[in-house]
Parts: structure tokens; sequence; C-alpha cells
């Protein structure tokens, strides 16, 4: 399936287990992305095709330029195509509590009665499947789809409504801007696009299906649902870079490789003072970095997940067993102190809603940057991302707050050449 995130699994269960053992964890010191996080322009006001800095620490010299990742034509193969047939899942609602979700949606009186004549909807073991007319439904306001689509997102059976394409940047046009869709199907995609939270989302794809023209851009328009906005991260050596400060940051507190040629032999090069950080990070992120999960990795029955990119951050060679809730919590309980900020490379956030629970983890790369994989499934690659990019997209249900976690002294990482 094309599902993109996974907000709240399997994060609850994760934390709720180890708050049987720390309780404190249920109620976090509200530490928010940005605060006392160095803060950072919006992102959405930055675009693609500029450059630009981040603030200055010890990680030395940093900028950044924006890029979009889409998914290769040999994974989206393993993608079922939708149906273009769009329909609304309510398990467990009643015809009332619809006519009220309509009718705080502001949907007209008279679609409300289409929607749910028994000719035109399913009442069926305590679900009610409703199927939108594609006129009505393309009219509709953001509004009207935030109110609506936050109710769907309630149940798995709404694939594309839990987890919707996250546009990031704010800007349909941005997104799609180096796509191969036509102005027309572009215009379309707009019109359908909506706030989740606080940030801009699409999830009409059975809908859009209708208003392509051949198969070939129906997979085009498939193929581009899986882009996503990520960050290009450089360092800058020379003469005035504190090498010493620099390459002690990057070590990770000797856990990440030795960094220490790559850096000098960057500032003794003449003609250049950057370096890609894709080549400070440990041999397994840097490995997946901007990638999206191959298929070897779907025979351990389940595709890895932000808490397993999370954990095996520092290792060679992953621990397969971090994709069992129950494994993974025991090692955050055995191999990891809880901190606050400041955050250093390596260390572990994870994005708590109010009630204490983990619904996401990322790890700290430096200034406001982050190493990511939103989502277990094939169509989400792992990123570089702002923080509070990421505090957006999963704050659509309330605030968050934001804990670490740093590996205790002395826990081992998987050996192996870094």
């Amino acid at each position: 399936m094309m599902s993109r995130t996974s907000p709240k699994f399997p994060f609850t269960t994760f934390v709720s287990a180890i708050a049987l053992v720390m309780p404190w964890l249920t109620a976090p010191a509200p530490v928010q992305a940005g605060t006392p996080l160095p803060s950072s322009p919006d992102s959405t006001s930055e675009v693609f095709g500029k450059m630009y800095q981040c603030h200055p620490g010890p990680w030395g010299q940093l900028e950044y330029y924006y890029i979009y990742l889409e998914a290769p034509p040999s994974l989206i193969e393993h993608f079922p195509m939708p149906n273009s047939v769009t329909k609304w899942e309510f398990p467990g609602e009643t015809e009332a509590g619809l006519r009220n979700l309509f009718t705080r949606a502001s949907l007209p009186q008279a679609l409300q009665d289409y929607l749910l004549d028994s000719k035109n909807c399913v009442n069926r073991d305590g679900r009610i499947t409703v199927f939108p007319p594609l006129p009505d439904l393309s009219v509709m306001t953001p509004a009207q789809r935030s109110i609506i689509y936050a109710e769907l997102a309630r149940a798995p059976e709404n694939e594309f409504y839990v987890n919707p394409v996250f546009i990031t940047s704010g800007s349909v046009d941005q997104w799609l801007g180096q796509s191969r869709l036509t102005p027309e199907l572009r215009e379309i995609i707009k019109k359908f696009t909506y706030m989740r939270g606080e940030v801009l989302a699409f999830s009409d794809l059975s809908a859009v299906l209708n208003y392509v023209k051949t198969d070939a851009e129906a997979k085009d328009f498939f193929k581009t649902m899986t882009r996503t906005r990520s960050l290009m991260v450089r360092l800058v050596v020379d003469d005035n870079t504190d090498l010493k400060s620099v390459i002690r940051y990057w070590s990770g507190r000797k856990r990440n490789k030795d960094i220490e040629p790559l850096v000098t032999s960057t500032i003794e090069t003449e003609g250049t003072n950057q370096l890609d950080i894709i080549h400070l990070l440990p041999s397994l992120a840097r490995r997946y970095l901007y990638g999206y999960p191959p298929m070897e990795l779907a025979v351990m029955g389940r595709m890895p997940d932000c808490h397993w990119s999370s954990l095996n951050f520092f290792n060679y060679k992953p621990r397969e067993y971090y994709l069992d809730t129950r494994l993974a919590t025991s090692a955050v309980l055995e191999n990891y102190n809880r901190i606050e900020a400041p955050f250093e490379f390596g260390d572990v956030l994870m994005f708590l809603n109010a009630q204490g629970n983990a619904i996401h983890s990322c790890v700290y790369i430096a200034d406001d940057i982050v190493y990511t994989k939103n989502g277990e499934n094939m169509a989400s690659p792992w990123l570089l991302m702002k923080i509070s990019d990421v505090q957006r997209i999963y704050s659509y249900e309330g605030q968050t707050s934001i804990q670490g976690f740093r590996l205790k002294p002395g826990v081992e990482t998987t050996g192996g050449e870094q």
C-alpha cells in the first residue's frame, strides 16, 4: 500500500510500556520544537532552489537547500493502484452521528440527504460506507475536508486519510514544480488539498484518478504522490573552522567513524570547502538516507519504521528485533538515559502527545535538523528534515512535546567497519 505515515503505530504502545517502569514519561516537561533548540525561519517560507544557513554551533558552519525525492519505478510497481471510486468508511458510526459531522462541516442539506440515502450508502455490521459523488467532492472547501477527513483518519480502513501526502513546504506549486504532471492536473490536485493540523495535506488519490487521461499519466500521478521534501546539508570547512570542535561533535561521543581524514582532506583540497554531511553519518544511516526501503527489508514481516531507524542509528548492522515493540521498549529502558536540550548528534528525540504517548521518534543531527523516517512503509524514505516540519506532521491532534534520549556510556553498538 502507498501509506506514508502511521502517526500512532506503534509508538503509543511503545511508550505506554516504558511508562509502567518510568512514570515520568507520561508527564514530560514540555520541550517544544525550536525552544530551547536553536530557532530558525519558518520552513514554509523557505523555497526550493535557494541556499540557507544554519545557526553556528559545535557542529560547525552548515548550509542547506531543499530537494524532492520520489520512489523509483521499480518500487511503484509493488503498490496497487487505488480504485477511482471514493468511499468513506465510518466504523461504529450512526446516521445521526454522521449527520452531525456533515453539519459541522457545513455540507449542504441536499448533499447530506444524498450521502445518507440507503441507495447511496451501505450500513452493515455497525459500519456505514459513504460514496461521495465526484462533482460534490471536487467543490468541497479545504475547511470541509479538514473536518470530515479528520474523522476518516480515525479508521485504518481509510488509508489515504489516515496517511495523507504531506506538503511540508505549504506550496503545491513547489511540491509539483519538477513533476511531469500537466498544468491542468496540478490545478486539480491543488483544489483537493486541505490543512491537517498545521500542515498542508492531500488524500483524494481516488478522486483525482478520474481526471487522468491515460494509463501512463495515471502511473506518473501515482509516482508523484510519493514526492517528499528533504534537506541536503553541507558542512563548510575552511581555515576559520574550529577543526577540533567539529570533529568532536560529529564523532558522536566516539560512536561514529573516524571523520577527521574526511574533514581535513576537504580543507586541504584547493577549490572546495564543502562536505556533504551524508559522509559524516554512521554507515547504516548513510546507506539509507534519501532512499526508499528496499524489498529485501520486507522479509522480516514488517518494514522499518522511525523507531527501528532511530535505535539503529549508530549500528553497522541493524538489530532487526527493534521491529518488536516489546524488545525496542526494553532497549530504551536498558540502554538510554532521559535527557533535556541542548541535544547532541545521535540523540533520539521522541515526540509526545498531550497524554505522554510517543507518536514519533527521530535522531538529532545538528541545529534544528533531524534524521527521520515518517512511517512504516515502502513509500516513506529516510530524510533530513527541520524539527518544526516533523512536529507539524505529528501535531494534528494537539500540542506535542519533545523528550530526548541518549545512549548510556559503554553501551555497545553492532560492530563492523564504519
